[in-house]
């Protein structure tokens, strides 16, 4: 899409406060960030706090940008950039412009359809998941009620929709026609890639990979991944195997609701020694254990998307996952699959792949061969196609 310098709005509020709270990126920060590689050169930062939101002026707009990629954190250099700076009413020319908000916040917050009602921005927004609508058991109490105000705020003023996968936007459109009875603004499928999630990356010293086969488990630790399932088979195979057992590694901060998990890390003594958590890992490290593992275990009951597993797969690393129509979306046929309650089917498999000889693995690692990750530059070739369309004078 060619357009004139600052033709976008790109709303980094969600960055701004997970690099002041200094919270490791999750997947929807991931695509937050690629955004803003992506538009830093055409686009006017937008920030927003409940009660007001500020476009910023195309200097700051840099300078933000830039403090938000700078991978080292930004939380010391955002209290110098001075956030206070940023309240206050925007200034300059809004309407008509397109406005990008691809991290779900602020669309639940008092003021935020206010201001795209006297601004007369062009919204289009990214809807990574319907979890907390669908599966609201696995999400904090209230969220089903945030999540609905965003949706609804989504379907009512944007001008587009981006999804990461098919899955997402149906459910979206089934939604839409459910509580509006009607179809929801235009939308496109957009995976997301994972060629540079990894670049510029200071490696350091390799890390030291376990000596026996391993799995890897990728996520916050959280009832909606299902780690349970897995510690109570590694619990069973190390009283059965012993010194045999293959390693797991849990790699993940603690989330919310997590006490039965985190109750068998502290308090099982059976899976001590076989089980390793990791809190904290960063982008070498993290290449390089999945790299070194038998496979990548991903379990859960539900996903919008299911990065783990695209990166996985992308550096030739088996993945054995619950059967969702996301991940076979993604995967097709490559990984093995399994309903995430069978838990004998999981514990059989992941015998079978932690052995030398293993057929199961050697079949999968046949299947990888032909398998072509979802890249950035594809993304935003589709998006920067479909925002012209949506906006043919820019």
């Amino acid at each position: 899409m060619r357009g004139e310098p600052h033709d976008l709005l790109l709303d980094v509020t969600r960055l701004v406060w997970r690099a002041w709270r200094g919270g490791l990126p999750t997947g929807i920060d991931r695509t937050c960030l690629a955004y803003a590689a992506h538009y830093r050169d055409r686009a006017l930062a937008v920030v927003q706090r409940e009660g007001w939101t500020r476009v910023l002026s195309p200097k700051q707009s840099r300078e933000l940008f830039s403090l938000l990629l700078d991978a080292s954190g930004a939380r010391g250099p955002l209290v110098r950039f001075g956030l206070g700076a940023l309240a206050g009413r925007s200034k300059g020319e809004t309407a008509g412009r397109l406005y990008l908000n691809v991290g779900h916040t602020g669309l639940n917050w008092p003021g935020h359809m206010d201001w795209i009602a006297s601004s007369g921005v062009r919204p289009v927004y990214f809807v990574h998941d319907l979890i907390p609508l669908s599966h609201p058991e696995y999400c904090r109490p209230g969220e089903a009620e945030k999540h609905r105000a965003r949706i609804q705020a989504l379907l009512h003023s944007g001008v587009g929709v981006i999804a990461n996968s098919r899955d997402t936007l149906n459910e979206l459109d089934g939604f839409s026609r459910l509580k509006r009875g009607r179809t929801m603004p235009p939308g496109i499928v957009a995976p997301l890639g994972v060629d540079d999630l990894h670049a510029g990356q200071d490696s350091g010293a390799a890390p030291t990979l376990p000596g026996r086969p391993y799995f890897v488990m990728l996520g916050t630790i959280e009832g909606r991944k299902n780690h349970l399932l897995i510690l109570n088979i590694w619990a069973e195979m190390a009283r059965r195997l012993g010194t045999n057992c293959p390693q797991l590694m849990i790699i993940g901060q603690r989330g919310w609701e997590s006490e039965q998990a985190v109750d068998m890390l502290e308090r099982c003594e059976a899976i001590r020694g076989h089980v390793i958590e990791l809190s904290r890992c960063d982008d070498a490290a993290l290449v390089a254990y999945l790299r070194g593992a038998s496979a990548l275990l991903f379990p859960s009951f539900v996903e919008g998307y299911g990065l783990p597993l695209v990166e996985a797969l992308a550096l030739g690393t088996p993945v054995i996952a619950s059967d969702l129509a996301v991940f076979r979306e993604l995967a097709g046929d490559i990984p093995d699959y399994l309903s995430p309650i069978d838990g004998l089917g999981w514990s059989r498999l992941i015998e079978d792949y932690s052995r030398a000889e293993s057929p199961s693995r050697s079949a999968q690692m046949k299947r990888i061969a032909g398998y072509e990750a979802p890249r950035w530059k594809g993304h935003f070739a589709r998006v920067d196609d479909w925002l012209a369309e949506l906006h043919p004078a820019a």
